[in-house]
């Protein structure tokens, strides 16, 4: 025991953190929770392998080595890593457009690899705020967009309908359904219904414990696929089945992965776009689940970790076999409450995977793919999420336009360009909001060293001093109405002598926003007018002293607060009193 102690001691520095600390207590929660997982991992990967338009087996090669390297390198002790349906969708997109029947397979396993160099060299250069350009409209009308396309696609397996390479609405189809698969397809998709949330339910008021009933629940993927096989061996039923078919037995090796398929002559220029973009789509979904439970248990997420950890994982599925991965939200809540704790959880989902690729693919090759089919229906129906559009119109009808914009545009463009498109209409609506900042001339509430909009509080003000608080940074696309806002102000009330701007919301002042500040002083002073600044935050105000500004505002000072200012400007004959600066000229304010 001494001897397996200082082993242990020697070998913990060069173990991840998770592993070098891990407690024997932990164990069994991640023994149930990595079985459970990998149950619902080998149906859930060989649907999304067919789902993208690849044999059944790759599916179960990206859930093996990628769930193994994110367990050794990954921040989240619960992201369940592996094939996930949105990217699957984009690689049968992207694979429609620059793939043949004959290099399909080389193809997807390019672009797990451009996908992990990608997600590597964002990880290099800490990169992951850039994931912040799909916003939540964004994100939210895509996802609800690809769900429908993905439910469409799985027509064929679900009722015998023939579909062409479905991956958006302008792709005609022809209808020949055939009744046996269409019953088949109903029965598993109604029993993965009944299986989940019924059946947990069901359970507890027969009196198993919650725990217990949610772990049975969440076999519900294993036991359709076991129902369904048995029906379509019926001899009846067998002839008019299509199943899933032969699937290589064994472990993936090097000469199954992209170094033994490649082709140099590949247009890997072709691929890099849609590389890109299901790098990008798959950290954000993955990142996104990772913080949520994370938060749960007051646990971090490195995300410039987790795109290192995703990359390689993406870097490790092209070299063995499999397709793009990301961390499943399915998967992954299942993995959470199944009582996950640590990565361990994952390796042991990978190890599972592994000796069911060894051992069980005989079996394997009888499932139906209607039954595949519905496991994809049933998964994919939960990310339609009419919901978000409903509180976005309420809230901002701007954002609601977005996810209309993106939903619309994946369903008519297809997923790629519909993407683009949402990515390009939020970031015009970015530039179209901060075009017209919010500004707000401000008095001190009476007795207090407070200071708060005219247009909504009664306030005090000096008649010859103006506040005006800006509330947005100062950019390129807001600097020439800012300056027309402080014109009309000051040439409204003669009186003025003095123009305090409040920064207390601006954290970036652009060079195009400088320079119109800088040739407002001058028109200012001509007027009579001297120019202040009050409440700079202190690295906008180290900036600012590096550039011309301070010395063109002398006399102008740059006060502290805003009650300073008014301290040392007002005129002290004058009374202060409650007659604001005129509103009219406020209308949004």
């Amino acid at each position: 025991m001494n001897l397996l102690s200082r082993l242990a001691t020697r070998l913990r520095p060069s173990l991840p953190a998770w592993l070098g600390n891990y407690q024997r207590g932990d164990l069994p929660h991640d023994l149930v929770a990595g079985l459970v997982t990998a149950i619902l991992l080998v149906p859930q990967g060989m649907a999304f392998a067919l789902l993208a338009g690849l044999p059944a087996q790759v599916g179960l090669y990206a859930g093996i080595v990628p769930p193994l390297v994110y367990a050794l390198l990954g921040s989240s002790r619960t992201l369940a890593v592996g094939p996930v349906s949105v990217a699957a969708i984009m690689v049968a997109h992207a694979l429609s457009q620059h793939a043949t029947p004959e290099t399909y397979l080389a193809h997807a396993m390019a672009l797990a690899l451009l996908s992990g160099l990608i997600l590597l060299l964002m990880g290099w250069l800490r990169l992951g705020v850039l994931v912040s350009l799909l916003s939540h409209p964004v994100l939210s009308g895509f996802t609800s967009a690809a769900a429908v396309v993905i439910i469409i696609s799985q027509l064929p397996n679900l009722t015998g309908l023939h579909l062409d390479s479905f991956t958006s609405l302008s792709v005609p189809f022809q209808f020949s359904i055939q009744p046996a698969i269409l019953m088949l397809g109903l029965v598993s998709a109604a029993a993965l219904l009944l299986m989940g949330r019924p059946l947990e339910i069901g359970l507890v008021r027969l009196g198993l414990a919650p725990e217990r009933a949610r772990l049975i629940g969440r076999g519900g993927p294993l036991a359709v696929v076991l129902l369904a096989t048995g029906l379509a061996l019926l001899p009846t039923l067998r002839p008019m089945i299509p199943l899933v078919g032969a699937i290589p037995a064994g472990l993936p090796g090097l000469e199954s992965g992209f170094l033994g398929m490649v082709d140099w002559n590949a247009h890997f220029g072709e691929l890099l776009p849609s590389a890109l973009l299901i790098a990008l789509v798959g950290y954000v979904e993955s990142i996104a689940i990772a913080k949520s439970l994370a938060h749960r248990r007051r646990e971090t997420v490195a995300p410039n970790r987790e795109l290192l950890a995703l990359g390689a994982a993406n870097l490790g599925a092209a070299f063995t076999g499999g397709m793009p991965v990301a961390g499943g939200f399915s998967r992954t809540m299942v993995n959470f409450n199944a009582g996950a704790r640590t990565q361990m959880a994952g390796l042991i989902t990978a190890v599972l995977v592994g000796l069911v690729a060894l051992t069980l693919t005989g079996v394997l090759q009888y499932i139906p793919k209607a039954a595949l089919g519905a496991i994809i229906v049933v998964a994919v129906a939960k990310l339609i999420d009419f919901s978000a559009l409903k509180e976005a119109w309420h809230y901002d009808r701007m954002d609601a336009s977005v996810i209309l914009a993106t939903f619309a545009g994946v369903l008519i463009l297809g997923i790629e360009h519909g993407l683009l498109a949402g990515i390009g209409a939020s970031l015009v609506l970015y530039v179209w909001r901060s075009r017209q900042p919010h500004v707000a001339v401000v008095g001190r509430i009476p007795g207090s060293e407070q200071f708060r909009n005219v247009v909504r509080h009664s306030v005090e003000t000096s008649p010859n001093l103006l506040l005006v608080r800006i509330d947005e940074n100062l950019n390129f696309a807001n600097a020439e109405y800012l300056e027309q806002e402080l014109t009309d102000l000051v040439a409204a009330q003669p009186e003025i002598r003095h123009l305090v701007l409040i920064a207390s919301s601006v954290n970036h002042i652009d060079s195009s926003a400088l320079s119109s500040l800088e040739k407002l002083i001058p028109s200012l002073r001509e007027a009579g007018v001297t120019l202040h600044l009050a409440e700079i935050k202190g690295p906008l105000r180290d900036r600012l002293e590096r550039s011309a500004l301070p010395s063109l505002l002398n006399p102008g000072r740059i006060f502290t607060s805003t009650h300073q200012a008014v301290a040392e400007l007002s005129d002290s004959r004058d009374r202060a009193h409650r007659a604001p600066t005129p509103i009219a000229l406020l209308e949004a304010a």
